[in-house]
């Protein structure tokens, strides 16, 4: 059987899919015919939002009834109070268009109430005789409870979730009424409001309440299908699919995939069962080419169809993988740098709501245009056709849960949060291009972040969670549970440390502000981080400038995923690549896209460097549950494992930080030579592994030699196979580590699959401790030059024998263990002892210590070896990646690739130091 066309299944464009006028205008007698209001700002889709052209299209892609009745349009509309009698029969005062909320100018009502009463007519299309009738709502916000011909048919809560109510028994042969009465405090109450607020500023804008998504009827047969719930199984070519109903009383289902009009696959089986439907040599699904087959899906009595629905999917798969050494997110098992924006989904116009469909598209399709290959969609859930557009143009989604108001929820609260939660889930589990969950923000409405996490991943492990976006920000507390590590930098860019089990990943950073002026909605009023920019020129600028920062992250420490702050202004922030209209650009168009696409194209190389960092300091990671405290150490010469914490002794985190290096026999493989005794490497003899040192042997180099495969136990991390004997894997047991055959046990397979972690002994370089010392610029014609401070700023300058005595104390400093890491280094001052040279806002300054966390770290740097090719370089600690330079005698804390400062390539040179004797011993 052919498959229909995917025209057909979108809806809006097909003649069979449009009786969306029939019955749509009844008398409704409305004492004030409907008119917009003037919304601060309109854009270029804001006219066409008009009673005959509300939202006409398809409202639900992945799941198409060819009959369908659209009920957006105008309705009376009228003030509600609680305990109030519906207005059954009685026309209401004003007028509404929905479904705008009733905030929005295009509602024709503007301004905010609590309670409020929708009313309409409709009658039922005389073909749909003999069916039943369901009415939908794609979203109200934020209590519905909906009367049809004065009778109650249901209550919802939930401002960001389709429900639906079987309304047959309900209806007469002629005209019908709905009343909708819509409860929603905003912020007065307890549920998910995510940015909305009754009094917004700043960075929190309108509220949006009532209905805000499509409203529409469908017949159906009493055995229906309600859900499809699709997740594609790429390793086994094949869709799973759980088909979910109502009304069923031993019916089977059908489901068949197409590739265009090609059956590609078929299964059979129950309804809640899951099917598995081959899809042989799939096409898979990706920014690059979002390939979609389409589905049909037939729910049957013996042979004959009681109904059917058709659909799309994409193959594609998610998941962590060790890259170049550090663990990331793999798309289809590639890695590709997620690079987007924050996009929190709001019109000057319609607030919540898109005047179009073409406006719902524009956002996404400038994504794509301007080389972008994410969305992070910024606690708000957006309609179903906004995830059809994202499925087929091509752009990954992170998707945030709408958070609380700041304050700390109640149990009721919390309650209805998670009920929102799994809603949300369960509503948008099925679209391809969303791949993260992302449960909190910035310690908004905080609670349970480990759960939480735990609890989504237990309802769809086929994507990542992020279970707190900037666990680095706002009193967020990192519950150390999800997939990613989640840092928020304004105006950044930085990065969190990837770790053993989470990707690193940069949940908000930039917001670089310019204003426009006639594309402003709060004129003269908009902010951005940091100061405003008065031209496309320097603001391009300043974009490239965090591009090339994130380029460097990408190698050190390890980034994986950049969100920038934003697509558009939203009211009264002007930090948006588009004005809030959507009508200007900020920035020069092919550079921006150029950066992204290089930055883009730079990580897809990574995928060719192994699993391994090579020439990097790491340590080894027991993952068996229960022991993953413990790592490869060595002592007397044996090789064990250990619990090591940041209180272990100096001894013991070298003993258990290893320098990869490519395999003494095999350079497609791996050696690990010892921090503390270089020369030294892990080899097995006997099948035992121990620590010795090169003895210039064949033997030894493949003793020493192992080679990196995929996990044994099916994670991101790995398993390492001896060169020279194949089948046999490093293991630990009873805190010994050997190399033994494999056996295939979940035991086995679990303690010989190592995490790489980060290096126990951070520093790479070794450097003279509690001794003073004085730091010589290592630039080729400014080696007379050496590091001093002057009024609490770090400076170099030219120091000699007939200097000051000020000039030489304040050119010498103690090098002590770091204040925030022992294994790194603080700058301690000659001349003022208990005050450290630290980074502030990038610069380098002596400040004195303040006892806090922050200052500690912001004063520790670890010694690396002398980016150049000598001497010293030493890289923050709390900012990897970021290393202390000199730049026109100023000294700040910056990373090289790119940067304007670097155009003459001196960044690795103005970055290293010759630690020479103190100019004031």
């Amino acid at each position: 059987m052919t498959q229909p066309s995917r025209r057909t299944r979108l809806g809006g464009t097909a003649l069979r899919l449009l009786p969306l006028l029939c019955g749509l205008f009844s008398s409704q007698g409305a004492q004030a015919a409907w008119a917009p209001k003037t919304p601060p700002l309109t854009t270029q889709w804001t006219s066409q939002a008009t009673p005959s052209n509300a939202l006409p299209e398809y409202p639900r892609p992945q799941m198409v009834r060819a009959d369908w009745q659209n009920l957006n349009g105008e309705w009376q509309f009228g003030n509600a109070t609680a305990g109030q009698t519906p207005p059954f029969g009685q026309n209401l005062s004003e007028s509404i268009l929905v479904p705008f909320p009733i905030e929005s100018a295009i509602s024709g009502i503007k301004r905010h109430q609590d309670r409020m009463w929708y009313r309409r007519t409709f009658t039922v299309p005389a073909a749909w005789s003999g069916r039943r009738v369901q009415l939908h709502f794609g979203a109200v916000d934020w209590e519905a409870t909906v009367y049809v011909n004065r009778q109650l048919v249901g209550t919802h809560q939930g401002g960001f979730d389709g429900f639906s109510f079987d309304i047959t028994a309900n209806l007469n042969g002629g005209t019908n009424e709905i009343i909708v009465g819509v409860y929603d405090p905003t912020d007065a109450g307890g549920q998910p409001v995510g940015k909305q607020r009754n009094n917004p500023s700043g960075i929190f804008y309108t509220a949006a309440s009532g209905i805000w998504q499509t409203v529409w009827l469908e017949p159906t047969p009493s055995a229906r299908i309600t859900r499809l719930d699709m997740t594609p199984d790429v390793a086994g070519s094949a869709l799973r699919l759980t088909v979910r109903g109502a009304g069923i009383a031993g019916q089977t289902v059908e489901a068949v995939a197409f590739d265009g009009a090609t059956q590609v696959g078929s299964a059979t089986g129950s309804v809640d069962g899951e099917l598995r439907i081959p899809v042989p040599n799939p096409k898979l699904w990706s920014p690059d080419s979002p390939f979609l087959y389409d589905l049909r899906v037939s729910l049957k009595s013996g042979s004959t169809v009681v109904d059917q629905v058709t659909s799309y999917f994409g193959m594609r798969s998610v998941g962590l993988k060790l890259v170049a050494g550090v663990l990331r997110p793999v798309l289809n098992g590639q890695f590709v740098f997620q690079l987007g924006t924050l996009d929190q989904g709001y019109w000057p116009d319609g607030i919540y709501t898109a005047p179009t469909d073409a406006a719902l598209k524009f956002d996404i399709q400038k994504h794509k245009d301007l080389g972008f290959n994410l969305i992070r969609k910024h606690i708000k859930v957006e309609p179903q056709r906004w995830f059809y557009w994202t499925d087929k143009l091509g752009l990954l989604v992170w998707q945030d849960m709408p958070l609380m108001a700041l304050t700390g929820p109640s149990t009721a609260a919390k309650a209805q949060f998670e009920r929102e939660l799994r809603e949300m889930v369960d509503e948008h589990r099925s679209s391809p291009s969303l791949i993260t969950w992302v449960v909190q923000n910035e310690g908004w409405g905080q609670y349970d972040q480990a759960r939480l996490a735990d609890l989504v991943k237990s309802w769809d492990p086929s994507r990542l969670v992020d279970n707190m976006s900037g666990i680095n920000c706002c009193g967020a507390v990192d519950g150390g549970n999800g997939d990613l590590a989640d840092w928020h930098v304004y105006q950044g860019p930085g990065s969190p440390v990837p770790s053993a089990t989470r990707a690193a990943v940069l949940g908000e950073f930039g917001g670089l502000g310019m204003r426009i002026s006639g594309h402003e909605w709060s004129p003269g009023n908009g902010f951005g981080y940091g100061d405003l920019y008065t031209s496309s020129a320097s603001l391009t600028a300043r974009y490239l400038e965090l591009m090339a920062g994130q380029r460097a992250l990408l190698d050190n420490p390890g980034l994986s995923a950049s969100v920038y702050t934003e697509i558009t202004d939203v009211e009264n922030e002007v930090n948006g690549l588009y004005t809030y209209d959507r009508a200007v650009l900020k920035m020069d168009f092919n550079q921006v896209r150029a950066a992204h696409l290089d930055l883009i194209a730079a990580s897809k190389q990574l995928n060719n460097k192994g699993p391994l960092p090579v020439g990097q300091f790491r340590a080894l990671q027991v993952t068996t549950p229960g022991y993953t405290n413990r790592f490869v150490r060595h002592i007397e010469s044996l090789g064990t494992t250990e619990v090591v914490s940041n209180t272990s002794s100096t001894t013991l985190k070298q003993d258990a930080t290893f320098k990869i290096v490519a395999g003494l026999a095999d350079a497609a493989c791996y050696s690990f030579e010892s921090r503390n005794y270089p020369g030294s490497y892990l080899r097995h003899s006997g099948s035992r592994i121990r620590r010795d040192g090169r003895d210039g042997s064949a033997l030894f180099a493949q003793d020493a030699t192992f080679c990196a495969r995929n996990a044994l136990d099916g994670s991101g991390n790995v398993s390492l196979e001896s060169k020279n004997k194949p089948g046999s894997y490093v293991r630990h047991r009873g805190g010994e580590v050997w190399v033994d055959a494999l056996e295939n046990t979940t035991g086995f397979r679990q303690d010989a699959t190592w995490a790489i972690a980060t290096p126990w002994w951070k520093s790479g370089a070794n450097v003279p401790t509690n001794t003073f010392q004085s730091f010589q610029v290592t630039t080729s014609g400014y080696t007379n030059r050496y590091l001093r401070h002057i009024d609490s700023l770090a400076r170099t300058e030219v120091v000699d024998g007939a200097s000051s005595s000020v000039l030489k104390a304040d050119a010498t400093f103690k090098l002590v263990p770091g204040l925030a890491e022992s294994s790194c280094y603080s700058f301690e001052s000659r001349n003022f002892p208990g005050e450290y040279l630290r980074h502030m806002g990038s610069r380098v300054r002596r400040d004195r210590r303040d006892g806090s966390g922050l200052f500690d770290q912001d004063a520790t740097f670890c010694a690396q070896p002398g980016l150049s090719g000598s001497g010293v370089s030493f890289e923050s600690f709390n900012y990897p990646g970021r290393y202390i330079r000199h730049y026109a005698a100023e000294v700040w804390t910056a990373s090289g690739y790119g940067s304007t400062w670097d155009s003459a390539g001196g960044f690795n040179a103005d970055s290293t130091w010759n630690i020479v004797a103190p100019w004031a011993p």
